[in-house]
């Protein structure tokens, strides 16, 4: 019986470490090493096996901090990853995406690593067409000055013939806090940053003269959505865009998504902006 009792309280031990692991893994390197040595302190009751156990996981969390970052290493696992659990287990989608693409959706997203679209809205190899800059910025049309933008909506448009163009802002978005921090002068102090977001200079201006009283946190999330509605307009001055939205062959929505609360809001530009919807 007392064997039995203490084989027991070894197994009851051990799944409080496993769930103690559990939990330490939304934790960061030092918080676990933490959580585990004051575990090793606090439950002497624990016995041998699960002590080791403990012990265990310190060390390996101790070596796997102090190895350093190896970003060859990351790029060829996350390769292996790709081709071994999607690449290998698709071979009908991959073999029709080698004969060439027809989206649906041409997408306008921050480069903010935390707003990627295909993650956020779960899109396919071949469902989008993405471009990715600061602030989700669409410029108005301009053969020099923003070719690389137009090309990219040009070649969506007339060639790929995609249906829906989706300009997405986000939260805590650093160039728009860029642009609402603009000095009134227009003064810059950056090469590239502040000059290219000032594409949306009218979304800041209606938001300082509308919502002067509001907290420049709260003034920035308008901006946020604002510029979106800015990056729209911009997108009619395209003529083949313009005609295309003319014939409802291309839908033009913006979206905003909340990465704080995990909410992400979609409205539609149909010459006028209709009510959001929030998801």
């Amino acid at each position: 019986m007392a064997r039995a009792i203490k084989k027991c309280m070894m197994l009851c031990c051990t799944s409080k470490i496993a769930t103690q692991k559990e939990d330490m893994a939304a934790e960061s390197y030092e918080e676990t090493i933490a959580t585990l040595t004051r575990l090793l302190q606090e439950k002497a009751e624990l016995g041998g096996v699960a002590a080791a156990k403990i012990k265990e996981l310190t060390a390996e969390l101790e070596a796997a901090g102090s190895k350093p970052f190896n970003p060859d290493e990351r790029i060829r696992s996350g390769f292996i990853h790709f081709k071994t659990e999607k690449f290998e287990k698709n071979p009908d989608l991959y073999g029709e995406l080698a004969k060439g693409q027809s989206p649906k959706f041409m997408v306008f997203a921050c480069s903010d690593s935390r707003v990627c679209p295909s993650h956020i809205l779960d899109f396919q190899p071949g469902e989008a067409f993405v471009v990715r800059n600061i602030a989700n910025m669409v410029p108005p049309y301009d053969k020099t000055k923003y070719s690389g933008a137009g090309a990219a909506i040009e070649y969506a448009v007339l060639h790929l013939k995609v249906e829906n163009i989706v300009v997405i802002g986000h939260s805590c978005c650093g160039g728009i806090k860029g642009l609402m921090s603009i000095p009134d002068d227009g003064t810059t102090a950056s090469d590239f940053i502040e000059q290219w977001v000032q594409i949306c200079n009218p979304a800041r201006s209606k938001v300082k003269a509308e919502t002067s009283s509001l907290s420049f946190s709260e003034q920035c999330t308008n901006c946020e959505k604002e510029a979106v509605n800015v990056s729209l307009g911009n997108l009619l001055t395209y003529p083949f865009v313009r005609d295309a939205v003319v014939n409802k062959t291309l839908a033009l929505k913006g979206a905003h998504y909340n990465f704080v609360n995990g909410t992400f809001e979609l409205w539609d530009l149909n010459f006028n902006l209709l009510p959001s919807v929030s998801i």
